[in-house]
């Protein structure tokens, strides 16, 4: 009896796995962005808590037409939902737009705000882009900065070009630059270093990744100049740069809310015929300085 009763009970909970919802997550990282693997662990936890199953997917080449044929594998499995992030609407909105009317429930995240809905996505999770550069430009200017320079590590992304436009805009500056820093640590460092050499009046300096800023902060020494360096996101050696003045402070768009409220928004979506949040869920823009650096320090690159 004991075995008939474990038997059946085995085959129940194969029936569950079978059954599981399936949700797909495509990304825009080359892996090398600490950012991206707190978005994974939120998204991770979220299919954890609730029992359903997540594949993490992103193209190593950084390609925006590798990114596309990620989504197109992806739709072609039928999952119960897709969750991407839209940095170039134009490179992959026709990929997007094919998931959708294949009848698969998607959400953006991260970048692509403004362009979400034209490509058939549900909704979208994560901050307003300019709005986060504005406040960012903003505060630089009420800290007595005039002169900036943004370093954006992807100039095809969409997103980060309106944080550099954002935060131009917030001090004011109408024809600031704009640097292509790329995404290898090295060339950021380097690029920095040379943008400063050359232009003795810059004052202010944006960076608009976690990575961008550490090495832009070692360029900044490197150099000796006097600089109100910003960043976005967080990493454990973003904190320690705010602990050490190096850093006034950091925009904390909150990345683990956009892996973990997808996943429990198309839940809700499949479970509850078409339940939906009445408008985007933004997970920013925040400020992290030395009046609060030290309450988020260990969640930094873990959670935040």
């Amino acid at each position: 009896m004991k075995r008939i009763v474990t038997s059946v009970l085995a085959l129940v909970l194969m029936a569950g796995a079978a059954n599981a919802e399936r949700y797909v997550m495509v990304t825009h990282t080359q892996g090398t962005d600490p950012f991206w693997p707190v978005v994974e662990k939120g998204a991770k936890d979220a299919a954890a808590a609730l029992g359903v199953e997540l594949e993490y997917n992103f193209a190593p080449s950084g390609d925006m037409a590798d990114m596309a044929k990620l989504i197109e594998a992806a739709t072609a499995t039928n999952p119960d939902g897709l969750i991407v992030s839209l940095p170039d609407a134009a490179a992959l909105g026709n990929a997007i737009r094919a998931a959708a009317d294949a009848g698969i429930p998607l959400i953006t995240i991260n970048s692509g705000l403004e362009s979400s809905a034209e490509v058939g996505a549900l909704m979208h999770v994560g901050q307003p882009e300019s709005l986060a550069g504005l406040k960012a430009g903003e505060r630089a200017k009420a800290e007595g900065a005039t002169n900036p320079v943004c370093l954006n590590q992807e100039a095809f992304n969409t997103a980060l070009v309106d944080r550099c436009n954002g935060y131009f805009n917030g001090m004011g500056v109408s024809d600031g630059n704009m640097l292509d820093v790329s995404n290898d640590v090295a060339q950021i460092k380097t690029r920095t270093a040379a943008a400063l050499q050359a232009d003795a009046t810059i004052d202010a300096v944006l960076a608009v990744g976690p990575h961008v800023c550490e090495a832009a902060a070692d360029a900044v020494d490197e150099v000796g100049a006097d600089v109100h360096l910003s960043c976005f996101d967080l990493t454990p050696g973003v904190i320690n740069l705010i602990k050490e003045g190096k850093v006034q402070y950091s925009i904390d768009q909150q990345q683990r809310l956009q892996g973990y409220m997808p996943v429990v928004v198309l839940h809700l979506y499949n479970s509850n015929a078409g339940m939906l949040p009445g408008a985007n869920i933004p997970s920013g823009p925040g400020f992290v300085d030395a009046g609060n650096a030290a309450a988020v320090a260990e969640q930094a690159g873990v959670n935040r």
